[in-house]
């Protein structure tokens, strides 16, 4: 669990009234965001089977972490793969897309971000996002084919015998341009067993699947337009040498944000849940509920 302070991030005065939790449960990762006065905290955990009580142990975990009770939350929304298996009866809750989630969570660490690179464990996408107010303009991805997302990138480090952390930061010290050409997954990985019998290097190895899987994401840009200033979001942004392939192949480069952009879906789901929240009260104010 990690705490931010963004004090002096004036859109953080949208949040400050009262507590809430924003949870992605994503394919291979859940994460949660919650905001408390001017404090900004995060957790990340393993997906388990079941939906709900991932999204219950990100609770507990992220309340024991920062002292904050269960009665104290305001409102959760769930987004993400799982979003549709979560419901509370003991909070206010609701549910929003992934691709809404992303993209307002981009928008409040980057009020400029215009392009969204999505890479998750199952699927990416390219969203296009009104500067404005974070709302979704247009999006494309694939869902298709695992090649370009982190299962896929998850087999390769097996295959070159890899952690899956490792494998980004090994793809840096390539010195030698392979070429990944199949665009199916169960053929590119027949490449990676070739070229290792071969015997060439497994960075080289692991620089070419990157840019493989870059190739790919850039065709999902292209298709949407890119619009600077562009940010990637999901459980891949952490890896350097996916971003370093999709930075040169596209050409531009990729802002950083203050907060682990892994987090962007959960913190686009706490700024719906104050969203949630400001409406029931103004609601509840005016009448309209009486």
């Amino acid at each position: 669990m990690k705490k931010h302070e963004i004090l002096a991030d004036e859109r953080v005065s949208d949040l400050r009234q009262t507590t809430v939790i924003g949870i992605d449960i994503g394919s291979r990762q859940a994460k949660a965001v919650l905001v408390h006065g001017d404090e900004i905290h995060t957790s990340i955990t393993a997906s388990g089977v079941d939906s709900q009580e991932t999204a219950e142990r990100l609770i507990r975990k992220i309340g024991k972490q920062t002292g904050i009770g269960r009665n104290d939350i305001a409102f959760v929304v769930g987004t993400g793969y799982g979003r549709i298996a979560i419901d509370f009866e003991e909070f206010p809750s609701e549910v929003v897309t992934e691709i809404s989630c992303h993209a307002l969570g981009s928008h409040f660490l980057n009020a400029g971000t215009r392009t969204i690179i999505d890479i998750g464990g199952q699927d990416s996408k390219a969203i296009k996002v009104d500067h404005d107010n974070g709302r979704v303009v247009e999006f494309v991805m694939n869902d298709k084919c695992a090649a370009g997302t982190g299962r896929f990138l998850e087999k390769v480090a097996e295959l070159l015998d890899y952690s899956l952390e490792e494998l980004g930061e090994k793809a840096l010290q390539s010195r030698k341009k392979l070429e990944i050409s199949s665009q199916c997954v169960v053929f590119a990985e027949s490449e990676v067993i070739s070229l290792k019998a071969r015997g060439e290097r497994r960075e080289d190895i692991a620089s070419a699947i990157h840019f493989a899987s870059a190739r790919r994401v850039r065709n999902l840009v292209n298709r949407l337009g890119l619009e600077p200033e562009l940010v990637f979001s999901g459980g891949v942004s952490n890896n350097q040498g996916m971003k370093h392939a999709l930075e040169e192949l596209i050409g531009h480069p990729i802002i950083q944000t203050k907060i682990d952009m892994v987090y962007a879906g959960a913190l686009g789901a706490a700024v719906f849940a104050q969203r949630y929240y400001e409406g029931v009260r103004s609601a509840t104010k005016t009448g309209v509920f009486a």
